[in-house]
């Protein structure tokens, strides 16, 4: 079942040369909107064949490749080994870069109960609670991301097939019901580290999660 959406628009777009903690560079042209369902500043990064404006004429534009990447100041900013955001959105921009497509960064931190809220999680993960029953015993679901506004951006770029860079299958799920195809689905790398080895071990086991860990208990 497809759920109707209202109709965002481009508010801004510019171009901003990106560069990594790693030294990576790209150039990504980053659009801004009006209309999104939630009323959040979330972005769209324009990168490869697709950096230049949408407007201007490119024969053979590839179907891009969409990574809807929700907000991780932790991980993205302060590069907190606790999760994988990261390097999965180091990864991303390259992939994109190379593939065409956007690098979508959704404003949903912590699964959508904001940076504090994180913070409390951790707290309760600390004394032995999982990532997902950590959000549960805040007041909170699991996961309390909508991917209504990514949807929005898409048609809003004129975008309505993708091939989706992620290995969250609800990502993939919500878009198809908000009226976006997806064509194929692609997994990130896995970036394992001692930090995190549980956190990804228990997204493969509670979400389904496709990532190839050498071992899931």
């Amino acid at each position: 079942m497809t759920h109707q959406l209202p109709l965002a628009a481009i508010r801004t777009q510019v171009v901003v040369p990106l560069r990594f903690a790693d030294g990576y560079r790209t150039d990504a042209r980053v659009y801004s909107f009006e209309g999104l369902v939630d009323g959040r500043e979330h972005l769209a990064l324009g990168l490869g064949t697709w950096a230049t404006s949408i407007h201007e004429p490119i024969t053979e534009r590839p179907l891009p490749l969409v990574r809807p990447h929700s907000e991780c100041l932790t991980g993205d900013v302060f590069g907190s080994q606790r999760c994988d955001c990261g390097p999965q959105l180091r990864e991303s921009a390259e992939r994109i870069t190379k593939a065409g497509g956007f690098l979508l960064y959704l404003r949903q931190e912590g699964r959508g109960i904001g940076l504090y809220r994180k913070l409390d999680a951790y707290a309760l993960q600390d004394g032995g609670l999982d990532t997902y029953d950590a959000n549960v015993a805040l007041g909170h679901g699991e996961d309390e991301r909508d991917y209504a506004v990514a949807a929005q951006m898409l048609h809003a770029l004129g975008v309505n097939r993708v091939a989706l860079l992620t290995n969250n299958p609800d990502k993939a799920d919500q878009l198809y019901g908000y009226g976006v195809v997806v064509t194929e689905r692609r997994p990130t790398g896995v970036h394992l580290s001692p930090a995190n080895a549980d956190y990804l071990a228990t997204k493969v086991r509670r979400s389904a999660h496709t990532i190839d860990l050498p071992l899931v208990p």
